[in-house]
């Protein structure tokens, strides 16, 4: 089972010139829905929101009680381009559909974009650790890892370029809050120094580039929210693809292995224990090998190199994110506490994250 590329003529996606309100919704929503469901009765559609999503709006249309044509819509979060490339998101979403690891994107419009919806079971922080479910999200990060494209993707991973931008956002005089003009979003959240920041980062580059982990296609955001089990077919289901690209292979597990501890309530208790990280890395390397065309035969020491490799790259994936946090509470609109002080003392006290990274290297 070898890797396949994507080519341009196998993604194409429609257009709709045509604006839906994040407040009241329907009107925009009923006017995407007679394109994409011409036969469905505006007065028949039923609108049901989903809550789980931290940046954008999510919305699931359809108009029979047995949900089996559903139409999700997906507005954007506000100023959420600041963060999201949607037209590489778009590109991530034509070119995993084209290898069946992504729902059939029906559409995109002026602020956002319509799919299919998947049925199954939305992951939790228990259900993660299962090990029946943890092998099939090992074995499917391996063939998303495995999809190659041609459709215009730089090669080079994103990770640097990423937390540079939200570094050069947290600098700006944009990120005065408007209820007081003179504090900056650092000073107000108690985060070190933005020269200590960027002293951070750059000890981390200079680190983690010396790391030789695969750049590969990534999802970059793996938390369990965006991970569907459906049961009867016993696969997984990756979704949201806002920041999916070429990134480091150790990183986009790293970065999954973090998420274990939960987004809303974070417990650093749940972070994967080494035997289970070895367990799902097997599962994975298996699935990796044979989707290279090579023989599916794992080694201990391939499985224990890769280890390190994770553990070293979950220290990006914590100032990233943290990065992330405080640019999403100036600017977001979604009612989620993004610089509780439980986060961020949680964050502090977790295995890696704003601590001197010469001080704290876990794992090495």
């Amino acid at each position: 089972m070898e890797r396949s590329a994507v080519s341009r003529r196998d993604t194409e996606t429609k257009y709709l010139d045509i604006y839906v309100d994040e407040k009241e919704p329907r009107n925009g929503i009923e006017a995407l829905l007679k394109e994409l469901r011409p036969l469905w009765k505006p007065t028949e559609i039923k609108l049901k929101t989903f809550t789980d999503g931290i940046t954008n709006k999510l919305f699931g249309c359809h108009v029979d009680q047995a949900m089996e044509d559903v139409v999700l819509v997906r507005i954007y979060g506000n100023m959420t381009e600041l963060f999201v490339d949607r037209n590489n998101e778009v590109k991530s979403f034509q070119a995993l559909r084209a290898q069946h690891c992504a729902p059939d994107l029906y559409c995109t419009f002026q602020n956002g974009m319509c799919y299919e919806f998947i049925k199954g079971t939305v992951l939790n922080m228990w259900l993660l650790r299962e090990p029946s479910i943890y092998r099939l999200v090992a074995k499917e990060l391996a063939r998303f890892h495995s999809v190659q494209t041609d459709n215009g993707y730089p090669s080079e991973p994103v990770l640097w370029n990423t937390v540079s931008k939200y570094l050069t956002l947290l600098n700006t005089n944009q990120l005065k809050p408007p209820c007081c003009p003179a504090v900056s979003c650092l000073e107000m959240t108690d985060m070190p120094t933005f020269d200590i920041l960027v002293s951070e980062f750059e000890k981390l580059k200079e680190h983690l580039s010396q790391i030789k982990s695969p750049v590969v296609l990534c999802h970059n955001d793996l938390l369990c929210k965006n991970i569907i089990y459906i049961e009867a077919k016993e696969l997984v289901k990756f979704i949201d693809y806002e920041y999916t690209g070429y990134n480091y292979q150790a990183y986009d597990i790293g970065n999954h292995f973090n998420e274990f501890a939960g987004v809303s309530e974070l417990d650093f208790s749940m972070y994967p224990p080494k035997e289970l990280q070895l367990e799902w890395l097997k599962s994975y390397l298996e699935v990796f090998k044979e989707c290279s065309g090579c023989e599916p035969m794992v080694t201990d020491l391939e499985v224990l190199k890769l280890y390190v490799q994770v553990n070293k790259f979950t220290l990006a994936s914590h100032f990233s994110w943290g990065l992330w946090a405080v640019l999403q509470a100036r600017y977001s609109t979604i009612d989620f506490d993004f610089l509780s002080d439980q986060r961020n003392n949680t964050l502090m006290d977790g295995p890696v994250v704003w601590n001197n990274f010469s001080e704290q290297r876990p794992y090495f």
